[in-house]
């Protein structure tokens, strides 16, 4: 179980993260502060493997914490999180080392993928005593993949969020895969790869229907 430390001034916003890091069994968030001069302070006193960081905060932003955190030699990795989608932003970020940079507003799915990132490199690393030139391929290789590359064979973001908007968009609603294809304009047997990708991340409920009097089929519901 890998601890998370989240930085971030609206209290919404942390609730919100504070969720989704609880939503993915290898991570659980240890503590919350609201600018980066706690964070700091909390970090020199206590171990943590992850920090999620706002940039924009008062007293000590996100970059600012970001380099004490460098220049104080303390050991953890940042994901940093912004409302900004500045370009100069995004150069600090990855100058400073960041493992991946979330710009609101994000979904779970994207979420997810920022600490899977975080975790392939963290369990790589783990039990690695000598350093040759395949792990190192496999560690950069990550930081570089898109997030299509991320996704299962055939599993695209882009049709992933259109699904899963529809979904949300009928929340209390069961659908059937024919229903969900029709609404969206994909054939029934793409939607079947999605949903059952979809099914097995938990980002969906999946439940068979035997009332229909034929055919059992399965109905699917956005996950709460």
């Amino acid at each position: 179980m890998y601890t998370v430390l989240i930085v971030e001034d609206d209290p919404m916003v942390a609730m919100i993260n504070e969720q989704f890091v609880s939503r993915h069994k290898d991570f659980k968030v240890i503590e919350k502060c609201a600018d980066g001069a706690s964070a700091l302070q909390y970090l020199e006193e206590n171990k943590v493997d992850l920090v999620i960081m706002d940039v924009y905060m008062p007293i000590m932003d996100g970059f600012e914490t970001l380099r004490q955190i460098r220049k104080k030699q303390i050991e953890v990795d940042v994901i940093m999180v912004t409302a900004a989608n500045e370009a100069e932003s995004l150069k600090q970020g990855l100058h400073l080392g960041v493992v991946d940079y979330l710009v609101k507003p994000f979904t779970f799915e994207r979420f997810k993928i920022a600490l899977d990132k975080f975790l392939a490199q963290a369990e790589a690393l783990k039990d690695l005593e000598k350093v040759n030139q395949k792990n190192i391929d496999f560690l950069i290789d990550n930081t570089r993949k898109t997030v299509d590359d991320l996704h299962p064979k055939g599993i695209q973001e882009k049709t992933m969020r259109m699904i899963l908007d529809h979904l949300r968009e009928n929340t209390n609603k069961w659908l059937t895969g024919d229903e969900i294809a029709e609404k969206v304009g994909l054939t029934g047997v793409t939607v079947r790869r999605y949903m059952t990708h979809l099914t097995e991340t938990g980002l969906v409920m999946g439940d068979m229907n035997y009332e229909t009097g034929g055919r059992p089929c399965m109905l699917y519901k956005i996950s709460k």
